[in-house]
């Protein structure tokens, strides 16, 4: 994807959750390398990392009106819908038969055209 050009995006809640791991009371030292590991891939240029801001609220309130969605697929589709994702790619299957106005595709990793 990087060498044909896409940017790629996640959201800060993706961040946290990735961190839960290396982070739990039962982290070793080496464990923690590995978080460290992450907050550096995050902080690089490969991968942009969205806020959910309060640019992102309202697609946010507009998206949870479908009770389906649970708080934090729609906080990670907020964030997409507010600045515009033209393809987000989920591993829910679920998901990905919803739709958003504000992002062009949203379509499972197993189906995805990349």
């Amino acid at each position: 994807m990087l060498e044909r050009g896409d940017h790629l995006y996640t959201s800060a809640l993706t961040v946290g959750e990735i961190l839960v791991k290396p982070m739990s009371p039962a982290a070793r030292e080496a464990t923690r390398e590995v978080e460290q590991s992450y907050l550096e891939l995050f902080r690089g240029r490969a991968i942009n990392v969205l806020p959910f801001d309060i640019a992102s609220a309202p697609h946010y309130a507009r998206i949870r009106r479908d009770h389906s969605i649970n708080p934090p697929d729609a906080i990670q589709l907020a964030c997409a819908a507010a600045v515009g994702i033209d393809l987000f790619l989920t591993n829910d299957e679920r998901l990905s038969r919803k739709q958003v106005p504000e992002i062009k595709f949203i379509t499972s990793l197993a189906r995805s055209p990349i």
